[in-house]
């Protein structure tokens, strides 16, 4: 008989945003004259098309395809030589990374799961809550956790509180830990770290012998030019971090498929005898074993991202989204709500009322206003009190659900 993971059965539920369109579809088939309203604004899925220098260089790279002579097969798992190289000139100028630090993939959530193939059993991991749910569920999965209480906190793991008091970035952990997420601009609470705070994460890491899994999918939405962009502007990081980013948001990509990490070779981990190991190495064995690499067209439109034209289109959908979140932050605490985020990232992080819970206010919001948003306890604990509204949509519907919360709440 073969047996099974089971870590698996630890999960609770299902994962957060399939349960989320499990609620709703159960409300349109029970009111289907109110499934033509209904507003998605929970899942961070981009709306607006693809950035046109993307898809001419796109349709240029499947005509190559076509053609004998400039026919591409598999290509070199780490990424082809052209997006590498533009993304360390244009995201990495003089942060001292070089283009074989860079491993090209087809997503951030994919990355920060499988990050943990590179790490042994035994390390302490600290996680921020509320959080991205997939750094809690593949630590779940890959059996660094015991079984979860009656609030979803699993055995294992020190989770950090992000609260209103705090601004939503944790204090330094009082105990030592191995493996540390964060994730700035924050999902879920569109919060930013300042590079005085950023250096407190480094510098515990580097006192601590520990790694930071640096989540900066949302760098691209930073409005504030004193809040930095990667955690390698800050000195020591180097040694002791990871960074995950995506083409996801910025450059519409959501259902293209395109991210990249980045390994610094000076990062190490150690093997039970003591011995220090290159993260770098383990990641690119695991990489080219287990990956074939993004496709050439699709690598092809990331590269495009970094081109004069694709800079000013990119530069115009941040503009649209960040303008959607001004919208909701002003329609939020027009109605009363408190409001955070929304200022350097395409989410708004608002407190439900007094007395009503997070997934109270996912069923009044869909209930009252057929709005779609993200409950904060799907994201944690500590989320619980809160709901998450998603900027990624058209002006149209971002001015209706506006309108809708001035009817909810006045």
């Amino acid at each position: 008989m073969a047996s099974i993971n089971a870590n698996y059965l630890k999960l609770k539920a299902g994962y957060l945003f399939p349960e989320i369109a499990r609620r709703v579809r159960t409300f349109t088939e029970e009111h289907p004259d109110l499934a033509p309203r209904i507003i998605r604004c929970g899942i961070g899925d981009v709306t607006e098309p693809l950035p046109s220098a993307v898809r001419e260089a796109m349709h240029a790279a499947v005509d190559e395809q076509g053609d004998r002579s400039t026919f591409k097969g598999y290509g070199p798992e780490q990424g082809y030589e052209f997006l590498r190289q533009a993304i360390v000139e244009n995201q990495y100028a003089d942060l001292s990374i070089s283009a074989d630090e860079v491993f090209i993939s087809d997503g951030s959530k994919c990355d920060t799961g499988n990050i943990l193939d590179i790490f042994g059993p035994g390390n302490r991991i600290a996680i921020t809550d509320p959080v991205y749910p997939v750094y809690v569920d593949t630590n779940v999965m890959v059996g660094n956790t015991g079984e979860a209480d009656s609030k979803g906190a699993y055995e294992g793991l020190l989770y950090l509180p992000c609260t209103a008091e705090n601004g939503f970035v944790a204090d330094l952990p009082t105990e030592k830990v191995d493996l540390i997420y964060l994730c700035f601009p924050n999902n879920p609470t569109g919060t930013v770290a300042t590079r005085e705070q950023l250096k407190g994460w480094v510098d515990y890491a580097l006192a601590h012998d520990a790694i930071i899994l640096f989540d900066a999918a949302y760098e691209a939405f930073i409005q504030d030019p004193e809040i930095p962009h990667s955690i390698f502007e800050i000195e020591g990081a180097r040694d002791c971090c990871i960074e995950f980013r995506s083409f996801s948001k910025n450059g519409g990509f959501t259902g293209v498929r395109c991210a990249y990490v980045v390994i610094p070779k000076t990062v190490t981990g150690s093997t039970p005898d003591g011995t220090r190991i290159p993260l770098h190495q383990l990641w690119s064995r695991r990489h080219s074993t287990k990956f074939n690499g993004a496709s050439y067209p699709v690598q092809k439109g990331a590269a495009a991202v970094f081109s004069p034209e694709g800079k000013e289109q990119v530069a115009a959908l941040i503009q649209h989204y960040m303008g959607n979140a001004a919208l909701l932050r002003e329609a939020c605490q027009t109605a009363g709500l408190q409001v955070f985020g929304g200022e350097n990232a395409p989410y708004v992080w608002v407190s439900c009322p007094d007395g009503v819970s997070s997934w109270e206010m996912f069923d009044k919001m869909l209930g009252e206003a057929q709005v779609v948003i993200t409950p904060g306890a799907g994201f944690g604990a500590a989320g619980e009190g809160y709901f998450r509204i998603s900027a990624f949509n058209s002006r149209e519907n971002v001015e209706e659900v506006c309108r809708r919360l001035a009817r909810v709440f006045g």
